[in-house]
């Protein structure tokens, strides 16, 4: 039997070595190595030989088994190496990798809110936040506007069965951070804001909007004035021309839009509309008071400012857009402009 083993042995590095792919070397591996293969037939045999023949044919067919096996997995070890190296030769490895995702990013608006807080938190701003829906004292009458002002009607809001209403502007942010904390406050509230507009090219139904408010002693229309000059320079350029026009809003008095004319936007020698501000009216801390219960925003002793402004439209100008739906269509290939 030794003399057999040798015999086989030689056989299967043989036949391994031949093997040039892995379903050849599968075929030896089972002639060979498997249950049924040449090694476990003479495994059997061993019960014919005798006690003085077992010893040294157990030990040779346990060498021949490992011999075997260990030629066996260098083999198969050589075979995928080479595969691996033939797959690699066709690929060239200067080219840029192709990403499984695409990459996403913010959204324009969301861009532009981030770098307008930015700026804010600069000049000492916190953020606040409050609830879209909302009820009419904080949207209208903690604002001194009027029962009959236009904005309460149906036709211009939307208002729930229970009779509160989405908020007309974030304005209601700055009620109800005053009703929670005495001055000093300096606050920028971002967020959505809905109103019953017939949706074109310029307006939306839900629009966003970023509203500020300043109260502390001794506030006047020139911090105001500075406060905003500063943000539409550092948003438009340093040569953003800047205009205030008198206006009339219900919670401040005066009141002022802001014109803007920048050589770095489209149409740069045509005045723009971004902003409406002024000082806080007396009327509004009176009713915060009484809100509160105390005397906390006495308006003989503390004046603020408040500001306003849409998103949306500083979004069309600073990227030349000519209609506010494209930032709402979610086309991407529109978006991807915007990475």
């Amino acid at each position: 039997m030794l003399t057999e083993l040798d015999q086989l042995q030689a056989a299967a590095l043989a036949d391994i070595a031949a093997a040039d792919d892995a379903p050849a070397l599968e075929v030896a591996r089972v002639r060979y190595l498997g249950r049924q293969g040449t090694l476990s037939a003479l495994g059997e045999r061993m019960k014919t030989l005798s006690k003085e023949e077992r010893p040294a044919a157990g030990k040779k067919l346990n060498e021949v088994r490992t011999a075997v096996t260990a030629a066996f997995d260098a083999a198969a070890q050589g075979l995928s190496a080479r595969a691996e190296s033939s797959a690699l030769v066709s690929v060239d490895v200067t080219l840029p990798g192709t990403p499984l995702l695409p990459i996403g990013a913010l959204h324009p608006l969301t861009q532009l809110q981030d770098r307008a807080v930015q700026i804010f938190r600069r000049l000492g701003f916190a953020l606040a936040d409050g609830p879209d829906v909302d009820d009419e004292f904080h949207c209208f009458d903690a604002l001194n506007t009027p029962a009959d002002h236009p904005a309460r009607n149906e036709q211009d809001t939307f208002y729930l069965p229970d009779g509160r209403l989405l908020r007309t502007h974030t304005s209601t942010v700055q009620i109800r951070a005053m009703e929670t904390q005495p001055p000093p406050v300096r606050i920028i509230a971002p967020g959505a804001a809905y109103r019953r507009d017939e949706v074109d090219a310029s307006h939306l139904a839900q629009f966003n909007q970023m509203e500020g408010l300043v109260v502390d002693e001794g506030i006047t229309l020139a911090d105001l004035k500075g406060t905003l000059e500063y943000f539409l320079r550092e948003l438009f350029g340093a040569k953003t021309a800047i205009r205030f026009r008198p206006h009339f809003f219900p919670f401040t008095e005066p009141s002022f839009e802001i014109d803007v004319k920048s050589p770095a936007l489209r149409g740069g020698e045509r005045w723009l509309e971004v902003c409406g501000c002024g000082l806080v009216d007396p009327a509004v801390y009176d009713q915060v008071n009484q809100r509160r219960g105390d005397q906390a925003y006495d308006s003989e002793k503390y004046t603020g400012f408040a500001f306003g402004f849409g998103l949306d439209r500083l979004a069309m100008i600073l990227l030349g857009l000519p209609d506010i739906r494209l930032l709402i269509e979610n086309d991407v290939r529109f978006l991807e402009q915007f990475k």
